[in-house]
């Protein structure tokens, strides 16, 4: 196909040579020679031919000769694994029947080791059989010998080890019951000790006032306002009394409520600093002060929980925290006492084995309901409670908080730790406002309170006064009586004594019989 292609080309070429000498009109020497040319290139041209086709013919016979060596090889190679494939199966095919002639010999050899055994088995039973036989024989020489049967035999031999042993156990378990008791409060005592030396905390008394200080005693009738419209307008946006007296430079602003003090602070200084203080300006400077300071109470109770490493906390329950920041119990700042709780718990909880996350997370949470949004009926135990509950908290945590005064049931171990702390916290000196003498007086009067009842032995008020501890005579007073005398004495404590939280009443009869072996 080629040489044809080049043969065409060359014709052509010739043709094209050939026109142009007719063309030209040449003399005929030139188309001779012309002629000569085209003779010679057409030569030239077969040789070329020639020589290409002598070229591919040798190129496709070496592609031959390589084509077939390389099928030569494959066919080798495929044959050589076979041969192995073959090899391999014949080697599997005597392993096989080796194996199967092991098989039969010690299959041979089982039935003859089961004969054996077979024989061996009924030699065995026939010796047992004998055997039995003896042993009733025997058994009933020993019940003529004993004049009872074994059955009888074996059911006092039973009975009295089962008294000995319940002696022993009984003696045992006292033993380890009055142990237990000795190490559980020295070990009490030692970590509740440990967790107060290893807590440190701020005691600072909250006051119901606070007072605002002035650059001079004429802004104090700005601030009074015509007629005292702007005083009014004040206390009314804030809910804090102003007392403008004769106190040199200076106003009061009285509230048992300290958020609300802050807030009417902040405002009469931006009020005083801007000038211009009229009653609609007073209500936009307090409405801005009151978001104000509702942010710095998240960016509290964000700030606490991150201290503490309390992860995973609802944001309400985050606002409630800061919100302990500007509150107080007796005097001692919320947010102090239930960090104090907070650290205490976790102390103790890592001491006694326990988590110490869930119990700091209670010990922050337990005084929650003492902050509360709208006022309800409930004691702030309780409310914390509900509240917790609501916002999704560990049930351990939500019944610590219900427990920490005792009016729900305690379920969960961190439930005592919780009140333990909550005591050791506002029992530390300098942390409640109370003075000494009062104090102590309550004390007295909860005692006499319980002894000017008839039966009643001794009383003894403990845990700084919120338990009280009634001993009566166990010939004067039954078990009937002692429960009506619990209620008593708790309505009577209610309806004529001030104190603060709750006093738990609990009334203690022991009967003992004694008596002397000589």
């Amino acid at each position: 196909m080629v040489i044809d292609i080049v043969v065409g080309i060359i014709a052509l070429v010739i043709g094209i040579i050939a026109g142009k000498f007719l063309f030209a009109k040449n003399t005929q020497k030139q188309v001779e020679e012309a002629e000569h040319q085209a003779k010679k290139i057409v030569a030239d041209a077969q040789i070329t031919a020639e020589n290409l086709k002598k070229e591919k013919l040798l190129e496709a016979k070496e592609r031959f000769v390589q084509l077939k060596a390389e099928h030569d090889k494959e066919v080798l190679e495929r044959n050589r694994k076979l041969n192995e494939g073959d090899a391999r199966i014949k080697q599997k095919e005597q392993g096989i029947n080796s194996k199967l002639e092991n098989l039969d010999k010690q299959a041979k050899e089982n039935d003859v080791i089961k004969e054996n055994l077979t024989r061996q088995i009924e030699v065995v039973n026939q010796k047992r059989t004998e055997l039995e036989k003896h042993q009733e024989e025997h058994i009933r020489r020993l019940e003529k010998i004993a004049a009872l049967t074994a059955d009888e035999a074996r059911h006092q031999l039973i009975e009295s080890l089962r008294q000995e042993t319940q002696t022993r156990a009984l003696a045992m378990q006292q033993e380890i019951i009055d142990d237990a008791k000795q190490k559980a409060n020295k070990e009490a005592r030692k970590i509740i000790i440990q967790s107060i030396q290893r807590t440190a905390a701020e005691q600072a008394i909250e006051n119901s006032i606070t007072v605002f200080n002035l650059e001079s005693d004429e802004i104090k009738g700005q601030i009074i306002g015509r007629e005292g419209r702007n005083i009014r307008a004040i206390e009314a946006a804030t809910g804090v009394d102003l007392i403008v007296d004769d106190t040199p430079e200076a106003i009061v602003l009285s509230s048992f409520d300290p958020l609300r003090r802050e807030i009417a602070r902040l405002s009469l200084q931006r009020l005083v600093t801007d000038g211009r203080i009229h009653p609609a300006r007073i209500e936009e400077i307090v409405e801005k002060t009151r978001k104000q300071i509702e942010e710095q109470v998240m960016e509290i109770g964000e700030r606490t929980v991150i201290e503490l490493g309390i992860h995973g906390l609802h944001k309400e329950l985050v606002r409630i925290v800061g919100k302990m920041r500007f509150r107080s119990s007796y005097g001692q700042n919320l947010l102090m006492h239930s960090r104090e709780v907070a650290n205490l718990c976790g102390i103790m909880a890592a001491e006694l084995g326990m988590n110490p996350k869930l119990a700091k997370r209670a010990g922050l949470l337990h005084d929650i309901g003492k902050v509360p949004d709208e006022e309800t009926e409930l004691s702030h135990a309780l409310l914390g409670m509900k509240l917790a509950e609501k916002y999704g908290e560990n049930p351990a945590v939500i019944n610590a908080i219900g427990a920490h005064h005792d009016e729900v049931e305690m379920q969960y171990v961190i439930a005592p730790i919780i009140q333990a702390c909550d005591a050791i916290s506002g029992a530390r000196p300098g942390a409640r406002r109370e003075i000494m003498q009062q104090y102590l007086q309550r004390i007295k009067d909860l005692e006499n309170l319980a002894l000017a009842y008839p039966g009643v032995e001794k009383a003894y008020a403990i845990q700084a006064g919120r338990e009280l501890r009634v001993i009566v005579e166990a010939d004067k007073v039954t078990d009937i009586d002692s429960d009506k005398l619990s209620f008593e004495i708790a309505q009577k404590i209610q309806t004529e004594m001030t104190y603060p939280g709750q006093i738990k009443v609990t009334v203690i009869r022991e009967k003992r019989a004694v008596n002397v072996a000589r």
